[in-house]
C-alpha cells in the first residue's frame, strides 16, 4: 500500500512540474508581413501623386523613401515613388527583417547615417522602422553605443528655447542628445538630435526603457540600447535617389549588422541582464 501512494505521490509531482515548465513557457509572436511583388524606384510629379493616392498606408512608406514630412513633401516638385506601393514599409526601407546575431538581445535600436533610416529590434526580429534627419555638416550626431535615459512627452531644446520638442527621449544626457517629433526636410538638418516623424516618435517613446537611478549622481540601471552608425557624405546627392537605378543600393545585411554590435555586445548584455535582475 506504502509503495503504491509513493507511486501516486511522485507521479502527481511528475504532472505538477511539467504543468510548472509549461506554464512559463513562452511562444515567439509571429510578425506577418505582406510583401511587394516587385521592388523598384522612379520619380513622380509630387500634387499628381499626392491627388491620385489619399490611402494613408502608401503616403507613410513615400515619406519614409523621401526621408520627409508631409509638409515638406508637398513642397517638392517630384519624389521618388515605388513602383509597387502594395507591401509593408519594411520593404521599402534598408533594414533586415532579421538578424540572428540579435537573438540574445531583447531591445536595440539602430539609427543609420547614410541611410538616414532607424530600426528597432526585438530578439533579432525588426519590430519597427522608419526614417530620421539626423545632425546636419557643422553639427553631427555621435556615433557609438548609447542607452535611453530620460524621457518626456513635450520638452523645450537647449539650442532654442522657441523649439518645440514632442515624444524626446534623450540617449546622451550632457550632450543632449536624442530622438523626437520634428520637421524631417528629407537630408540632415538637426543640431544633432534624431528627428522623427510623430508616430515613430511616438512609438519609441512608448516601447523603449527608461534608466533607473540610484540617486541624483548615479545609474542604477542603463535603459534601452542604442547604436548610431555609418557617415554621410554632405557633398554629395541623397543616398537614396540611386535607388531608381539600384534598388537594393542601400540594403543593410544581417552581417553588417553583426559587424557594427560585435564591439558593443558585452556592454549591452551586461545591462541588460542587471535590468532582469531588477525584476526578479
Amino acid at each position: 500500500m506504502q509503495k503504491i501512494i509513493l507511486i501516486l505521490a511522485l507521479a502527481l509531482l511528475f504532472v505538477s512540474c511539467k504543468k510548472e515548465k509549461e506554464e512559463v513557457i513562452t511562444v515567439k509572436k509571429t510578425i506577418i508581413r505582406k510583401a511587394p511583388k516587385n521592388i523598384s524606384f522612379h520619380f513622380e510629379d509630387t500634387k499628381q501623386w499626392l491627388s491620385e493616392n489619399p490611402i494613408n498606408k502608401q503616403l507613410q512608406i513615400v515619406l519614409a523613401v523621401n526621408r520627409m514630412d508631409k509638409s515638406h513633401l508637398t513642397k517638392k516638385d517630384s519624389i521618388l515613388i515605388p513602383g509597387d506601393l502594395s507591401g509593408d514599409i519594411e520593404f521599402y526601407l534598408p533594414f533586415p527583417l532579421e538578424v540572428p546575431y540579435l537573438i540574445p538581445v531583447k531591445k536595440i535600436v539602430f539609427f543609420s547615417y547614410p541611410t538616414q533610416t532607424f530600426a528597432a529590434y526585438e530578439n533579432g526580429e525588426l519590430i519597427h522602422t522608419g526614417p530620421t534627419n539626423m545632425g546636419r555638416k557643422l553639427a553631427q550626431t555621435p556615433t557609438g553605443l548609447f542607452f535611453t535615459n530620460w524621457k518626456a512627452e513635450r520638452t523645450t531644446s537647449t539650442f532654442n528655447d522657441e523649439w518645440d520638442l514632442r515624444w524626446n527621449f534623450n540617449i546622451a544626457n550632457k550632450a543632449g542628445v536624442g530622438w523626437h517629433q520634428y520637421d524631417l526636410p528629407g537630408y540632415p538638418a538637426s543640431h544633432s538630435c534624431l528627428r522623427l516623424l510623430e508616430k515613430d516618435a511616438k512609438y519609441l517613446y512608448k516601447w523603449a526603457d527608461q534608466w533607473i537611478l540610484k540617486d541624483e549622481q548615479n545609474i542604477l540601471v542603463k535603459g534601452t540600447p542604442v547604436i548610431v552608425f555609418g557617415k554621410y557624405d554632405f557633398d554629395a546627392p541623397k543616398p537614396w535617389l540611386q535607388l531608381t537605378e539600384n534598388p537594393k543600393a542601400l540594403n543593410i545585411s544581417p552581417s553588417e549588422i553583426e559587424k557594427i554590435i560585435t564591439p558593443y555586445l558585452d556592454d549591452i548584455l551586461s545591462e541588460q541582464e542587471k535590468r532582469e535582475n531588477r525584476k526578479q
